[in-house]
């Protein structure tokens, strides 16, 4: 018997390196050790061995359970290691190299903002920032808007806590702080974001950009208006775009027109942009009023100029065929990445 022990010491030894996962490990464990394992049947026979035998036999069995228990446990740790060695090997990473980042991309508002910027830019005009709050004075008396005006109602305008202060309904607020800082000739341009008192859908927001230029210098008339205007656009769509204007009214511009341009989508045939007519209805534009003026702190006997503005969102949808205005507030990346 002590042979047996000694035999199958050695076995489960040299077996034991060959083992590399911790389930097999531990189920040719309970094959040796376990209640109905090798060693535990060859122990059975210990009752029938002489006292002297028994003690010897006894106290082998006991060694070798030792030495068994102490080498399986050896290979769990073993095997353990390996895994994670392994784990280590595959899993690798270098934590001191940069990770490779994918380049986002500018707003498309502020993409083609930045162009209609360098257009003028380029032209020779300064550029202001918007103010998103002003005073009543500035949003609507100093640009001939009366007080009887409907855009001055709380339904269109958003009204803040104080003496006559609102958020800014239009670019517009800025000409009488410009015309009064600034000497003739003024050349400007005012991007910036407006509010207006609006329920949201495709074609408004409560909340867009508008862009407003204005020219004071004497000598100014339509011929100057209309060639700024064409020059712009046809920087901005990349060809020559023609426009035509029609009459409008708009308190601040004396005469006022409303400014269309030939489609550039299809030079003029019709499509989905234009909605068959060859025109893009664009924005509203005209000759600086003489009270815009006179308020401006300038004689309008002797200087004269031209304002025009239009919603940049609106800009931004005809170039990139974008069908609804509520994409831009939107954090959908699905959207933002096609730019």
């Amino acid at each position: 018997m002590l042979q047996k022990l000694q035999q199958l010491q050695s076995t489960v030894l040299e077996h034991l390196p060959s083992i590399s996962t911790e389930d097999a490990l531990v189920e040719y464990k309970n094959s040796i050790l376990g209640k109905t394992g090798e060693l535990t049947l060859i122990l059975k026979w210990l009752k029938d061995l002489s006292p002297e035998e028994r003690s010897t036999v006894g106290k082998a069995a006991n060694d070798i359970r030792d030495i068994l228990t102490e080498a399986f446990d050896a290979e769990k740790n073993r095997i353990k290691n390996e895994v994670i060695a392994a784990r280590l090997q595959s899993e690798w990473e270098d934590m001191t190299v940069p990770l490779a980042q994918k380049s986002g991309s500018l707003h498309p508002m502020t993409q083609v903002r930045l162009d209609v910027e360098d257009t003028f830019t380029r032209m020779g005009f300064d550029i202001y920032e918007s103010m998103e709050v002003t005073t009543e004075y500035l949003n609507f008396d100093a640009v001939n808007v009366p007080k009887t005006h409907p855009a001055r109602d709380m339904q269109d305008t958003f009204w803040l806590e104080g003496d006559g202060n609102v958020l800014a309904t239009q670019t517009s607020c800025m000409q009488n702080l410009i015309m009064r800082a600034k000497d003739t000739p003024i050349r400007a341009i005012i991007p910036g974001r407006v509010f207006r008192n609006e329920d949201v859908d495709a074609t408004h927001d409560n909340t867009f950009y508008q862009v407003e230029w204005i020219v004071v210098d004497k000598w100014i008339g339509i011929s100057h208006l209309k060639f700024t205007i064409t020059t712009m656009l046809s920087d901005i769509f990349g060809k020559e775009v023609t426009i035509r204007m029609r009459p409008g009214y708009f308190p601040f511009v004396e005469p006022g027109v409303e400014v269309d341009f030939s489609c550039p989508f299809c030079d003029g045939d019709g499509c989905r942009i234009c909605k068959g007519s060859g025109w893009i209805e664009f924005m509203g534009a005209g000759l600086i009023h003489p009270h815009v003026i006179r308020e401006g702190g300038l004689d309008p006997e002797v200087y004269s100029g031209f304002a025009f503005g239009f919603g940049l969102n609106r800009l931004v949808m005809i170039r990139y065929g974008i069908p609804d205005m509520r994409y831009f507030m939107s954090p959908d990346v699905r959207f933002l990445r096609q730019f």
